[in-house]
């Protein structure tokens, strides 16, 4: 096929093509708010495809997921202004994970899963009140998708 050792290259090839003029009319027309149900559908199959222990079909929906990521960045990235691209994403995504693991890359401790999740939560506070170098001291519900529904006591 056309994935071969690089295939995450060819996620971004392949999506250029489709949304692309002479690629696919479907893909060309979608945007944020269409192509939202179906990430949240991605991500329901992906805990599905856990809970069954079938590590192919797990495979399948990362896939749909990552699908989700790469076709959402394409269409931020052909917004124009403002606009943000694969890169950006990943980038902010490192910037992320090194942020809250300062025991591995910085001079913080934490040598237990207990510690560690301990100091990450930490750290997620700092950032939604803006004191660790988020960006999310003005919205209080910041991670908290409004699609998501209502816990139910046990």
């Amino acid at each position: 096929g056309l994935v071969t050792d690089s295939g995450v290259f060819f996620i971004g090839a392949t999506m250029d093509r489709l949304r692309s003029p002479g690629g696919c009319p479907w893909d060309a027309e979608q945007t944020h708010a269409s192509l939202a149900p179906y990430l949240v559908e991605e991500a329901h199959e992906v805990v599905h495809a856990i809970s069954t222990g079938d590590r192919a079909h797990l495979a399948e929906e990362l896939g749909d997921v990552l699908l989700q990521v790469v076709f959402h960045s394409r269409v931020a990235e052909e917004a124009g202004e403002g606009a943000f691209d694969i890169d950006t994403v990943a980038g902010l995504l490192v910037d992320k994970l090194v942020r809250r693991h300062p025991h591995v890359f910085a001079d913080g401790e934490a040598s237990t899963p207990a510690e560690v999740e301990a100091a990450w939560e930490v750290i997620k506070a700092g950032e939604k009140t803006g004191t660790g170098g988020g960006v999310y001291a003005d919205d209080l519900l910041h991670g908290i998708p409004a699609s998501l529904p209502g816990r139910r006591s046990p």
